[in-house]
């Protein structure tokens, strides 16, 4: 019986069995993969079959190891409310610290939403002269606030910062890496941007030839390509939501001047036997009470403009302390029982 060699990555949703997220590997399985069983981590059901192109099938021992290599790199989810490193208001702490700072360092370019709305201005007006009289005392200059960079905002606010890059994977492309300072275990250290589309939303065309669709726990999906196809569906649907001067969510990821320095999510690349995961993926649906003035930061918009939801984002979370230099490495794949 003829074996192949299999992939050291994959995941398979066992509630659907057809549906799975497979960066890198798609190719794969569109070559070789006609059918196959789920597998179950419970150790009383084990693969015994997976069914190739031209009627080939692996080896029992071959499936045997490729249930080894998957468990590895999976990332498993008994229950929904098991997958979360950390609350939901610690992370709405941190985005909210975060884009407040980045407001205020951009405060002259907020003027058309100021002039319209004198409660936000009075509001962050407070905030600007603290960060003035902070700056002055720094910096000695008694000029006007300065104005910083995204990426210099983002390690003066966290402690830290985070860029694109070559992988130190070989033949991995970009990567993302801590440039500057020091990430604690438990924090949001980037964000997965793209259009977000519910269970029964088109995605067929977008998803042609895209590696950059993930797939959250409840079947939603995010296409965080910033090119092609997917970029247009993005910018349309931003600008369609945008709610007199307030813009509902960020497009500069879409471009090299990032305006949200953690909206490089889409390119951090999968953990291997030599790099281990450092981050994992938490789902967030944004609260009704999220300052609109802030939305602009949000690297998501959803597909359907008739949807009564909350918009959802996808941070990620760091699994243990990273240093400056190092690159960050997650799990791509989701199996929920």
């Amino acid at each position: 019986m003829a074996e192949i060699t299999c992939p050291q990555q994959l995941a398979v949703n066992v509630k659907e069995p057809n549906i799975f997220i497979c960066k890198g590997l798609v190719q794969f399985f569109r070559r070789h993969i006609v059918s196959y069983t789920h597998f179950d981590f419970s150790g009383e059901n084990r693969v015994t079959c997976c069914v190739l192109r031209g009627g080939r099938r692996l080896k029992s021992d071959s499936v045997s190891s490729l249930q080894v290599l998957i468990e590895r790199t999976l990332r498993y989810v008994p229950e929904s409310s098991q997958d979360k490193i950390i609350s939901d208001e610690d992370v709405f702490e941190t985005l909210l610290k975060i884009f407040k700072a980045l407001f205020i360092n951009d405060f002259s370019r907020q003027a058309h939403i100021l002039a319209l709305f004198p409660e936000i201005k009075c509001k962050y007006l407070e905030l600007l002269t603290v960060e003035q009289k902070r700056s002055k005392v720094n910096s000695g200059d008694h000029q006007s606030q300065p104005v910083f960079s995204p990426e210099e905002v983002l390690f003066s606010t966290l402690g830290f910062s985070v860029t694109r890059d070559r992988s130190s994977l070989v033949s991995a492309g970009t990567g993302v890496f801590v440039t500057k300072g020091f990430v604690p275990k438990g924090m949001v250290v980037s964000m997965y941007p793209g259009t977000v589309y519910r269970k029964h939303e088109p995605i067929f065309f977008q998803s042609l030839g895209n590696p950059f669709i993930f797939r959250c726990i409840d079947g939603v999906l995010i296409d965080g390509n910033d090119k092609g196809l997917s970029r247009s569906v993005y910018r349309s649907c931003s600008r369609r939501d945008q709610l007199g001067p307030f813009q509902m969510s960020d497009e500069s990821w879409l471009t090299a001047a990032l305006q949200n320095p953690l909206a490089v999510g889409q390119y951090v690349n999968n953990c291997s036997h030599e790099k281990a995961a450092n981050v994992c993926y938490q789902e967030f649906d944004v609260p009704g009470y999220f300052p609109v003035e802030l939305k602009q930061y949000l690297p998501n918009i959803v597909y359907s403009h008739d949807i009564e939801s909350r918009p959802r984002c996808v941070v990620l979370v760091t699994l243990r302390d990273i240093k400056q230099g190092e690159e960050l490495f997650s799990n791509y794949y989701t199996v929920v029982s």
